[in-house]
């Protein structure tokens, strides 16, 4: 299938890349439609719309700068997702990604996890309830911290 992507202008994608988000994303509630693309620069992922060209996420699964990031959502909307915990094989959870004026400084919405059922494919943006997490960490800050803390 041929879409029109932000990042990439035209590109060829698997069926299997299209992620149905029956609610949308907050503020985006009427998309539904989207693919799931590698970025290419790693470890981020892009999540283009397939009905609007110019509405894509940056996204990252923040276990990469939080190891112990398990995000606090309800039970019912991991349901909504046939899932029973967001750590399930299944599941793929996802930040998205906002880049600060300067392009280099960027940070991670903990707050409101992107949460896929990768075989359902079918996803859903969640509330999480921990309050460590906010809807702006710093990536840089928070890998700059870990690797203090292993030294």
């Amino acid at each position: 299938m041929q879409i029109i992507t932000k990042a990439y202008g035209e590109v060829e994608i698997d069926e299997r890349q299209i992620i149905t988000f029956p609610n949308g994303l907050f503020g985006f509630e009427t998309l539904h439609d989207f693919a799931l693309l590698d970025a290419t620069q790693q470890p981020f992922y892009w999540l283009q719309s397939i009905d609007v060209d110019q509405v894509a996420f940056v996204l990252i699964k923040p276990s990469i700068f939080r190891p112990d990031y398990t995000p606090a959502v309800m039970k019912s909307e991991l349901e909504a997702l046939s899932l029973k915990d967001s750590s399930e094989e299944n599941a793929l959870v996802f930040s998205i990604v906002t880049f600060l004026d300067d392009n280099q400084n960027m940070t991670a919405n903990l707050q409101g996890p992107v949460i896929v059922n990768r075989h359902a494919r079918v996803g859903r943006q969640c509330i999480s309830t921990d309050p460590r997490w906010e809807t702006r960490h710093n990536i840089a800050e928070e890998i700059a911290s870990q690797r203090n803390s292993i030294c």
